[in-house]
């Protein structure tokens, strides 16, 4: 009978397969792809520790869903920015670094260099609700430049904190894999 492990059933690797570690001969055990099981059985048996009402949300973004998030989350921030508090462009750069930080933070691994990229785009997408401008589409793009002149000192704290955050996390992610493998 196997070993019982905190990982459901359908997660467990069977000795000696392909994927599963071992020497090929059947066997299982400490070869050389035990160290991925491992891992994954310690961080299975550290969540299933933890109680459940004190885990934050920790999701794992590729470089599209990034930049899907924060600019609708820029959007809508935006939005509420305006009916809120008038276009204040104090509070949507306040919300823009928290987004920052959060997108730098939930973005998977392997693509974790985009997130300084798309941070800016998001910017200029939730700007639009914020930016003053006249009458038709022309003063709606006159507006969005000027809130992008004038907003400019928001637009680069946040994409050099997320950068910076990013480079940290991309530094540990490198390091783990050599470490590996």
């Amino acid at each position: 009978m196997a070993p019982s492990s905190p990982m459901p059933s359908q997660g467990r690797r069977r000795p000696g397969s392909a994927r599963g570690g071992g020497d090929g001969n059947g066997r299982g055990g400490v070869g050389a792809g035990a160290g991925r099981g491992g891992r994954r059985n310690r961080v299975a048996s550290a969540s299933a520790a933890a109680p459940s009402g004190s885990r934050l949300p920790n999701p794992r973004l590729t470089g599209l869903g990034s930049g899907l998030f924060c600019s609708v989350a820029m959007f809508l921030l935006g939005c509420l920015d305006q009916l809120l508090f008038g276009a204040s462009p104090a509070v949507y750069g306040v919300l823009f670094l928290l987004v920052c930080v959060l997108t730098a933070l939930w973005v998977r691994g392997g693509d974790v260099l985009s997130a300084p990229v798309v941070l800016p785009i998001a910017f200029a997408v939730g700007l639009l609700p914020v930016a003053e401008g006249g009458g038709g589409l022309l003063g709606r793009l006159m507006g969005l430049v000027t809130g992008l002149a004038t907003q400019a000192g928001w637009l680069y704290g946040g994409t050099l904190l997320a950068a910076a955050i990013v480079l940290v996390r991309r530094v540990r992610w490198v390091r783990d894999r050599q470490r590996r493998g």
